[in-house]
Parts: C-alpha cells; structure tokens; sequence
C-alpha cells in the first residue's frame, strides 16, 4: 500500500506562479463539460501568462487584508484559497472572512486538502476576531457548493458580474432615458417648435 504524502499549507510565494496557473487551468478543464452555466462562468476566466501571474501576487501581498494561501503534496502544489478581511457591511465592526478561489486539482480531490486550507482560513479568522467566514464559490460548481453546504455554509447572497464598459454602456442609455432628459428634450422641442413659427 502507498503512503500519502502530508499535506503542507503555507502562504504563497511569487515562485509559485507556474504552479498556480496549472492549477486553475486544471480546474476550469474540469468543470468544462457541466453545461450553460459552466460555460457562462468560462467566460470569466482568462489564462494569465507567468508575468501576469507574478504580478497579481505582488499586487494582492501589498494588500493586507487578503492572503492566498496554497496546499503542497510532495512538493506539487495542488491547491489554493484565498481569504480576504472585511466587515459585513461598510458601517458595522462585525468582521468576516470572505473565502474566494478555493482551488483542489482534480487528482487530488477528497484527500482533505480544502479541509487542511479552509482549517488555516478558520485559524486565521478567529485570529483577526471575525464572527462569520463566508465563502463565495460559482453558482454551477456542483461538488464544491456540496462541500461547503455540508460544512454548514448557507446562501445568504448572489454575486452578480457584468463587464466595466458593457455596464458603462448600460448606465448611459438608461440615464439617456431618464425623466429629466425626457423633459430637456421636450423643453428643446418646444423651443424649436416657437422658432419655427416665428421664423
């Protein structure tokens, strides 16, 4: 019988980059074939080169509320999550931890590997005083929604995403649309109307 290797959890490190990008990659492969809604979610997902990559970690270590932190098993890294602090809502103290990308490579599901991560995020929170650890994950994530909803998470939100300029865009014929400049364009209208007849 083979021995398991022990699980090694530890923050990331800008070295960890490739390994990441495998990782996602991995992920996003394996929930390709779970229909419409896996497809949707597919298109929110772009695969970053290794620059890019180093530089979201860098970017993300300057920001002290979030932490990535990644499983190992002999040396391969084989997940990841990350755990950002917050407070519920902008004008209440109660802080949360809000778990996003939890990430096992699908060989290595069901050997307790997001168990081992989300027991540092839970070490973690406690640590910083949170009352709540929620977790985001994609609606059509079948297995890892399972997870979670056995651990004893609950829907208590939706999480919705739209693109910058297609939002832009949006905004601006609805605001085109607004009562107060249907009542501009009247006003102008009439104006007209007046020269005309004057005119």
């Amino acid at each position: 019988m083979a021995l398991r290797h022990p699980v090694e959890i530890r923050d990331v490190e800008l070295d960890d980059a490739s390994s990441l990008i495998k990782l996602w990659v991995a992920c996003a492969e394996a929930v390709s074939d779970e229909g419409s809604e896996a497809y949707t979610q597919q298109t929110l997902w772009r695969c970053p080169d290794e620059a890019e990559a180093r530089a979201a970690i860098e970017f993300n270590a300057r920001e002290h509320r979030r932490r990535l932190i990644v499983a190992l098993v002999g040396g391969e890294l084989v997940g990841a999550v990350a755990a950002d602090l917050a407070t519920l809502n902008p004008i209440t103290m109660c802080k949360v931890m809000i778990v996003t990308d939890l990430q096992v490579k699908p060989s290595h599901r069901r050997r307790s590997i997001a168990s081992s991560l989300l027991s540092v995020v839970a070490a973690y929170a406690e640590e910083q005083d949170c009352e709540l650890v929620l977790a985001n994950s994609a609606a059509h994530a079948r297995e890892p929604n399972r997870y979670l909803t056995k651990l004893g998470f609950n829907q208590i939100a939706v999480l919705r995403a739209i693109p910058v300029g297609k939002l832009n865009a949006r905004l601006a014929t609805k605001s085109s649309g607004s009562r107060e400049t249907g009542r501009l364009l009247a006003v102008r209208r009439s104006l007209r109307r007046r020269a005309a007849v004057r005119g």
